[in-house]
């Protein structure tokens, strides 16, 4: 979620507990040969031709089709989620986010919509925090609220780019693969150097600052579909600091079949006020 792209900084705060369980060693069925681990550069680190070159390959050339604009995705990691379309043929792109659960001080939960040139969010923020602060009861209208794209103008939480569409940012990620092997057809396992990849739109700035030297060897697993195109990416990041490990997961659907997103009934939108603004700025 988002200037750069949909919901990316909204992601990016939902995701913002680290979530990584190590990650477990595959195991090949008896009397089989261990897939060799293959380092950025394409070459085996075990024993072997070193075809695992095309293993990282694969796994780029799998973001590409994101690129185009017609998918459907999930995101989901440190007790929050997300669900949405990008429809470029129509312009349009549409994300659920919930942020916290029943027992949290503060749950958020937004409908954001854009259909170029216009976007509307739906908020929900409930808990102790909510019910105590008159500013934010202003907030929950039940109705769509209308954004003035001049003051969302930048907003990594609330714009949105057609340009970069990708509210997980994958093909940042992949480049990031340090070492990668296949599992089996369509699944691959490896590391990422995700230190640089704040971009993304999954991890944020402050989640791979807490990683540390941990940031460059974040475990990761991979699916494709039978086209080859990108359809899980798993993230499991280490315990950092504070912070409790857990895994961000990502899904794609749908490509080339999706739908355009719903613009909101007009007796259901509202201007947005002005504490909108200041709660995402």
């Amino acid at each position: 979620m988002i200037v750069r792209r949909l919901g990316a900084g909204l992601v990016a705060a939902a995701l913002i507990t680290p979530a990584l369980a190590a990650c477990a060693s595959g195991t090949g069925t008896a009397g089989s040969t261990p897939s060799p681990t293959v380092s950025a550069s394409g070459t085996a680190s075990a024993s072997g031709a070193p075809v695992a070159g095309d293993a990282k390959q694969a796994l780029l050339d799998s973001t590409k089709e994101i690129s185009n604009g017609n998918f459907r995705f999930t995101l989901a990691g440190a007790g929050s989620t997300a669900e949405g379309l990008v429809h470029q043929p129509s312009q349009s792109a549409a994300m659920k986010i919930s942020i916290g659960g029943p027992s949290a001080d503060l749950a958020m939960k937004l409908d954001v919509v854009h259909f170029k040139p216009d976007s509307w969010v739906k908020l929900e923020l409930s808990g102790p925090t909510a019910d105590s602060l008159p500013a934010i009861k202003q907030l929950n209208l039940g109705k769509y609220q209308h954004l003035d794209q001049n003051r969302i103008k930048g907003n990594r939480n609330l714009g949105f780019d057609f340009e970069k569409v990708d509210p997980a940012g994958s093909a940042v990620l992949t480049q990031g693969i340090t070492e990668v092997r296949s599992t089996g057809t369509g699944a691959y396992a490896g590391t990422i150097d995700v230190s640089k990849a704040a971009e993304a739109g999954s991890l944020n700035a402050a989640t791979i600052a807490a990683l540390g030297t941990q940031a460059k060897t974040v475990p990761f697993t991979a699916k494709v579909d039978p086209q080859g195109r990108l359809s899980e990416l798993v993230l499991q990041l280490p315990a950092a600091g504070q912070t409790a490990a857990q895994e961000i997961k990502m899904t794609y659907s749908d490509y080339g079949a999706a739908t355009a997103a719903q613009k909101p009934p007009a007796d259901q939108v509202v201007e947005a006020p002005a504490e909108l603004y200041s709660l995402f700025n």
